[in-house]
């Protein structure tokens, strides 16, 4: 692969993810959330597992799996995305973004370091302090507004999206074993079917007006966010991602935690006019600080070459 390919890659990887809260956005104004999510995944995960032609071999090791696989589509798809396409209707697109793109790779760490898979040090706590700071920053002022609605629901909404975060991340270790049985596109393709069948159910179940959106009369701007997100979001950001974790790595290629949140809070404001607060700058920047420190890796222990050990004949 050509050396400026990647980062074109990684770019467009970014610049898609940002953009994913515009059109989740524009779905979920007039679709009820749960349904939005549940059909786009539905067709998302149909698609990937027909590219892959849901071979032999994988259906017999999966059935090995199905208890670990179902808790893994459980959290990962239908609990993350239950809660975030949920708090979203209440947040703008931009906190959205920045609330999960940032608070997940705190929320990764701080888990594995709960189940020993990671070591603390001092850089990755500044940076844990550094995400709950920036929490604070955008959702405090709100908290002492007063007991306004909006604000109140602003709060719950902010609160789903890190709890979407929190899920997730306990989803993703406890995928990690699977990983190691069957390629990540095939593992994405059944989670992503199976929970998006499970949050289309819960739609039709709990979902206040999720029948009455079966008509799919959702108009042009839902359309046209729902075939973004299907087409780009779920395939090909996804397919660029599996790529550069394996020209790059999981820390390189994680790093659009850092870039995407940029570009979606630059179209919040310019396509939706969202307000832009001082407050919501200052917990973007320590929010993104925080994801930048804790995905920051260690320097390298210099090596030092042992020398042959050799009695050494000092002139007379």
């Amino acid at each position: 692969m050509k050396p400026m390919r990647p980062l074109v890659l990684f770019l467009v990887m970014s610049v898609i993810w940002g953009t994913t809260w515009i059109a989740m956005k524009a779905g979920i104004s007039v679709v009820p959330p749960w349904l939005f999510g549940g059909t786009r995944f539905i067709v998302a995960g149909a698609l990937m597992l027909a590219a892959l032609r849901w071979q032999a071999p994988w259906r017999r090791k999966a059935r090995r799996d199905v208890p670990r696989l179902a808790v893994v589509t459980l959290l990962m798809v239908t609990g993350t995305y239950g809660f975030l396409f949920w708090g979203a209707v209440f947040v703008s697109s931009g906190l959205a973004a920045v609330l999960d793109l940032a608070f997940i790779p705190i929320s990764l760490f701080a888990i594995g370091l709960l189940l020993g898979e990671e070591a603390f040090n001092l850089i990755r706590s500044l940076g844990i302090l550094c995400g709950v700071l920036g929490i604070v920053a955008l959702f405090g002022p709100k908290a002492l507004a007063g007991d306004g609605r909006d604000a109140a629901m602003e709060l719950l909404g902010g609160g789903a999206i890190i709890i979407a975060a929190i899920v997730y991340s306990l989803g993703s270790v406890l995928a990690r074993p699977l990983l190691r049985t069957y390629p990540p596109p095939f593992l994405a393709g059944v989670t992503t079917l199976g929970g998006g069948s499970a949050l289309l159910a819960l739609s039709l179940l709990a979902e206040r007006g999720a029948v009455a959106a079966l008509d799919f009369r959702w108009g042009a701007a839902a359309w046209a966010g729902w075939v973004f997100l299907v087409v780009f979001g779920s395939l090909a950001a996804y397919t660029i991602y599996m790529r550069l974790l394996l020209d790059w790595g999981p820390s390189r290629a994680g790093s659009y935690a850092f870039v995407s949140p940029g570009f979606a809070v630059a179209l919040g404001v310019v396509v939706f006019g969202e307000p832009f607060r001082l407050n919501d700058a200052v917990g973007m920047v320590f929010m993104i600080l925080g994801a930048f420190l804790v995905l920051r890796e260690p320097a390298a222990a210099p090596t030092v070459t042992a020398l042959p050990n050799r009695a050494v004949r000092l002139p007379r």
